[in-house]
Order: structure tokens, then sequence, then C-alpha cells
């Protein structure tokens, strides 16, 4: 595995068929930017109007002129009320990320010797498998695809991307979540399966900065989630087999939610589609915790170079500087909501 991650790196080309599509985003995104931006005197609310609606019940929409009502409207479509929104701090980003572990089975490990301080950290991650992993031997006959830590790298994405666009609290929305997870993965979903590094990330680039997601940040919300990736590969096998296992927590969640919703319409294959999302998820956990830990300091530094290269490519022979570049981790990446 380690040999195939570095020849991945050997292999990266400035000028191949990836970064020509990165160069696309770059276009669109740059100009769909000139074209929506707003008169910042018209899409200010006032600050008394916001704390109004953010306070509770005290104010509905009913309450407003028409005058605020326009105002609101302007507001909710720059990004403005985002702001007034505390933003949610990943865990993978705590201190607490860089010491998890687990048993010698692979399961959460629990200790009873722990202090108040250390299971308060201790609970800020998700929890790993209740149960040991099972080897990947037992899973499939034959010998796992050498593309799969491309398809992790998808994975990863996805996941960082739906946590982040629900400030942390997929439970609120089970079944919202698991959507958004899917359409976002090309391995998860119905897309064609990645087979380099910059496969995986021009993709999850393109669905971000699409129509349908555009609303929550767009390029510049992309970056910030592949920096997110490379937070996580560089916390080791650990970490990943736990976000795996908070994963498919989440896509469980969302069949259960989906299987009581009687007032939902079912899309034709709507459950079926995330029973196999939850199985190659519980693949690629298992997968992941036989894995040795140099390849995920290997995956990092390369996700990490690629990012580097979507910020230096050129437009018109003059480079394009990525505004908020380096300022997205740590920090709420939500504009909106």
């Amino acid at each position: 595995m380690r040999e195939n991650v570095m020849e991945e790196l050997r292999q990266m080309l400035p000028e191949d068929e990836t970064k020509q599509k990165m160069i696309d985003i770059l276009k669109r995104f740059h100009s769909e930017e000139e074209m929506d931006s707003v008169d910042e005197d018209d899409s200010m609310l006032s600050e008394e109007t916001i704390q109004k609606f953010l306070s509770g019940n005290q104010v509905s929409l009913d309450d407003l002129s028409p005058e605020e009502m326009k105002q609101f409207q302007r507001a909710v479509a720059s990004g403005e009320l985002g702001k007034m929104i505390e933003p949610w701090n990943p865990w993978w980003l705590k201190p607490s990320a860089r010491t998890i572990s687990l048993s010698h089975k692979g399961t959460q490990l629990v200790s009873p010797f722990l202090d108040g301080q250390e299971m308060a950290q201790l609970s800020e991650i998700p929890p790993g498998p209740a149960s040991p992993p099972q080897p990947v031997s037992k899973l499939i006959s034959t010998e796992p695809s050498p593309l799969l830590s491309f398809h992790l790298i998808d994975i990863v994405y996805s996941y960082c991307f739906t946590l982040r666009l629900y400030n942390g609290d997929w439970q609120s929305d089970a079944l919202g979540a698991a959507i958004v997870a899917l359409s976002m993965s090309s391995v998860l979903g119905e897309g064609p399966q990645p087979e380099t590094v910059a496969e995986a990330l021009v993709g999850c680039l393109e669905r971000t900065c699409s129509p349908t997601y555009k609303h929550a940040g767009g390029l510049r919300f992309g970056l910030g989630l592949i920096d997110d990736t490379v937070s996580l590969f560089s916390l080791g096998g650990a970490a990943l087999v736990c976000l795996l296992c908070d994963l498919q927590r989440l896509l469980q969640s969302g069949e259960r939610e989906l299987k009581s919703d009687k007032q939902r319409k079912v899309k034709k294959g709507e459950r079926s589609k995330l029973r196999l999302a939850d199985r190659k998820v519980y693949f690629m956990m298992c997968w992941a915790y036989e894995q040795p830990a140099d390849v995920w300091s290997s995956l990092s530094a390369i996700v990490g170079i690629e990012k580097a290269s979507f910020a230096t490519l050129e437009l018109g022979g003059k480079p394009v500087k990525m505004e908020g570049e380096g300022e997205c981790k740590g920090k709420g990446l939500i504009e909106e909501v």
C-alpha cells in the first residue's frame, strides 16, 4: 500500500486532465462570484432584528414589515445570518484527537482509571467499534483493490462536508445528513470511482461547487474541507476507524428515520442505497484498521501537495490567489442557514 501511495506521488503531473478540470472549476467560481455580488448596503439586516429571530419565539416572519422582509431575505441570501451562529469546532481539530487509540482488538478503548477531564476529552471523539473489525480476508475472496486509499479520501471528505454543513449536529436530521453524505461521495453514491488522489479531490470539489451545494461556501469551503481531510489522515488509523464508525452510525440512523417516516414518499431504491453505503463504510473501516501507520502519513502528505497545486494553478498566465486559504482551518465554514 505504501508503494502504491508513493507511486501516485511520483506520477502527479501539473498538466493532466484532472488539473484542467480544476482550472474549469476556478474559472466558473470566479465568474459566478462576480455575478452574485450584492450591494452590501442592501443586504444588511439590523443587528436588533437578527437578535430577535435568534433569541426565541418573540418574533415571526408575519411581524415584519414589507421592507424588513426584503432586508431579511437579503441577509439570508448574502450569508449575513450565518455570522450570528456559533461555529462548531470539529472533533478532529481538538487536542484530544491526537491521542485517539483503540484496544488491541480494534474496539473502543475505555479505561476505568480515567479522571473526569480525560473522560470529557474522550467523549469529544466518536466512539470506535463495539466489536472487533472482521478481517478483510473474510469479507472478500480476492485481494483488496489498490485504489482503496483513493476511495477513502472521497469518503473522508464527504464525512467532513456533511458534519460541517450540519454544524456538527447530524442527529437533528439523520436522514437528510445521510442523503448529503451519499450525494457528496462518488464512492458511496453512484458516481465514477476515483483512481488517483487528484481525481478524488477534483470530484469532491466539483460537487461542492455545484448549484446544489454552492450555498455552503463554494470553492473556499471545499479547500477548507481538503485541509480537514489532511488533518484526519495525519491523525492515523485509529482516528479514521472512529470516523468510519460515526459515518456508519449516521447512515444507519438515516435508514431508521426513513423507515419510521410514514409521511415521506420513499424514492425507489433509497433504502437499498443507504444499506449498500453502510456495508461499504464497514468494509472500509475493517480495511483501514489493517493498514500500517506509514500509509496514512504518506497519504496525508500527498493530499496536502495536491491541495497546494490547486491553489497555484494559473488562469490566463496569472497565478490565482485563493482568498481565505489557510484561514479555514479551525474556523466556521458555514456562511448561511
